[in-house]
């Protein structure tokens, strides 16, 4: 009778501990718990796509030849939109049969493409009508391609037929083949 009196309390004492860790599990493990998660991080430099040995062609509306792009690589970068370019070489006729050349070890381009940041090797050519080539080199140039328009606030050097000018900074109006340079220019040029 004794061991019957003590399994009753004993066994009530494990249903009340029973219970309680139940409950406490319940607490810990309550299904509300799982929809609090935080979304996990998002990685910027994730890649969506990409293209290797890129060739490119594009029309004007008149249907002349505005430019010809080849890159090593191009990749796209799924949550800021910039498209990295790994030496990328353009031929931008702009409707001319004479283009402008432009290459350089790495480019990017903004979202909406209004933008393309060349930089590391910068050289850009042209050769005149008369045959005459001109070079310009920099670090970094920043081109507008609808405005036609390019920038840079990194040394320049531009080698001409008639010699060669440094400069500080520069501001290129490509549509009418003008240059503005900004600072500390300097020049060694030939008489003919």
């Amino acid at each position: 009778m004794m061991l019957r009196k003590l399994r009753s309390p004993l066994i009530l004492l494990l249903l009340v501990l029973a219970a309680l860790l139940a409950a406490v599990g319940y607490w810990n493990i309550r299904p509300a718990s799982f929809m609090d998660k935080t979304p996990a991080a998002t990685d910027d430099s994730a890649i969506d796509f990409y293209v290797t040995n890129a060739y490119t062609l594009q029309y004007q509306a008149e249907g002349k030849l505005h430019y010809e792009m080849t890159a090593e690589k191009v990749e796209h970068l799924k949550t800021s939109e910039i498209t990295l370019l790994t030496r990328p070489d353009l031929l931008l006729f702009r409707g001319t049969p004479i283009p402008w050349h432009v290459r350089s070890e790495r480019g990017e381009v903004s979202p909406a493409g209004d933008q393309v940041e060349l930089v590391d090797a910068v050289r850009v050519e042209r050769t005149d009508t008369q045959g005459r080539p001109t070079i310009l080199t920099t670090s970094r140039l920043s081109v507008f391609p609808e405005r036609e328009y390019a920038e840079t606030q990194q040394p320049v050097k531009i080698e001409a037929a008639n010699g060669v000018t440094t400069a500080v900074g520069m501001k290129a109006y490509l549509d009418d083949s003008r240059m503005h340079l900004l600072s500390s220019v300097r020049g060694q040029h030939e008489v003919r």
